[in-house]
């Protein structure tokens, strides 16, 4: 279970507080969206969970399945499960993909006390998983996401998810910059990783996303702020209604 209690944040050389005591609860099996407009703090809470270090929590903790990871490095939480789609992945020009992967999933095995991949497993395991996801392993002979459309990039992400098997998703606006086919493609993709023993937080502007991926409880982030709570017909509502009246009652 994520625990998110009075969490307060700024940027780590400024004063300007950006989360302003964030409680959250998002119970393992469940996927919880988390809406706002631009500037509310919804990728600073995705960047301070994944333990991005040009952040600074003045006040609250986190927990994950009981134990506050704030001390944390991020390689250290991304063995206790905690992993991070980003928004805009980075290219890493002259590394293959093949190569990232296999080095990502045994530096996170050797974390977990387990035996890393042999070249056959790790092969074996990349095609079992890639086919699941309906992704095509060659896309993984070309170096990380260079060139890659929108929705190869996202859908490369979907894979590294499936193989370093976190059990804390955290998808952060993983639907920008995706058309129509490409965004029914990356939420199969996600779909297929929902399971009762892994939570995921989605972040998100638009509810056209959650049509795909279905949450079971949405959030809206405005000023700093969680102003309100609701299942998912919350996101209808706001795809109608707007922000507006988060920006006046957060004011």
């Amino acid at each position: 279970m994520l625990e998110i209690k009075n969490l307060h944040v700024k940027i780590a050389e400024e004063d300007k507080p950006i989360l302003k005591g964030i409680d959250l609860v998002v119970p393992k099996g469940e996927v919880h969206a988390i809406m706002g407009p631009n500037g509310s703090g919804k990728s600073t809470l995705a960047y301070v969970l994944a333990g991005r270090d040009d952040y600074e929590v003045t006040d609250g903790d986190i927990l994950w399945n009981g134990e506050s990871i704030l001390e944390m490095a991020p390689d250290e939480r991304a063995a206790s499960g905690v992993f991070l789609a980003f928004q805009y992945p980075m290219e890493i020009p002259g590394v293959a993909g093949l190569t990232f992967l296999r080095t990502a999933a045994n530096a996170v095995r050797r974390k977990r006390g387990k035996e890393e991949l042999t070249t056959p497993e790790f092969m074996k395991l990349v095609k079992q998983k890639a086919g699941e996801l309906n992704i095509d392993v060659d896309m993984l002979k070309r170096p990380v996401n260079v060139g890659f459309s929108g929705g190869e990039k996202k859908r490369s992400e979907i894979l590294q998810m499936a193989l370093l098997e976190p059990t804390l998703c955290v998808l952060d606006e993983t639907d920008s910059g995706l058309d129509i086919d490409a965004l029914k493609v990356v939420s199969d993709g996600v779909n297929a990783l929902r399971s009762p023993e892994r939570a995921m937080v989605v972040i998100t502007h638009y509810q056209r996303l959650l049509n795909h991926i279905v949450p079971d409880k949405v959030h809206v982030l405005a000023h700093g702020r969680i102003q309100r709570s609701g299942g998912k017909e919350l996101a209808l509502e706001l795809e109608k209604s707007g922000y507006a009246e988060f920006g006046e009652k957060a004011a």
